[in-house]
């Protein structure tokens, strides 16, 4: 039991010598997938690499699940439809780059709360992980890997 306990503390003790910067890296990184994954199916055109960028370009087929399916009783649904797009989009470059992060970050969980409360209130397991990548971006903000850090330099 004692060689158990003390590979537990070794390891432990290498694991928290981790830096932050690569913690962010892959908060971000998985945060970003996640959303531009999602936003990539709602507009075509303009692409590059794989990835289409004419945000503007809005498919039918997103005003159709704003319409019937997320169904938000705040916004009329093409107003939505716009808005949520645009917030996904640029968002999620924004993270990505590490450009003002914890704003992002902010409009990102504004995002997941918004789906969770009005759209599908059954997958808050989901929805809480994409809520603990964010609020751990938003604490921490970015690191020497973003934009940001060389901005407060």
């Amino acid at each position: 039991m004692k060689f158990i306990i003390k590979t537990y503390n070794k390891l432990a003790n290498l694991l928290s010598k981790l830096p932050l910067a690569v913690l962010d890296v892959f908060l971000r990184g998985s945060i970003f997938i996640i959303f531009w994954k999602s936003v990539q199916t709602k507009f075509s055109g303009l692409s590059f690499f794989g990835q289409d960028f004419a945000f503007w370009n809005i498919n039918s087929s997103t005003f159709f699940l704003f319409e019937l399916e997320y169904d938000l009783p705040i916004l009329p649904y093409e107003l939505a439809a716009y808005l949520g797009t645009f917030a996904e989009f640029f968002l999620s470059i924004l993270i990505f780059l590490g450009l003002f992060t914890r704003l992002a970050a902010i409009g990102l969980l504004t995002i997941t709360l918004t789906i969770q409360i009005f759209v599908y209130p059954d997958a808050w397991p989901l929805h809480l992980s994409w809520a603990a990548i964010l609020l751990t971006i938003i604490k921490y903000g970015s690191n020497v890997f973003s934009f940001d850090y060389w901005l407060r330099k």
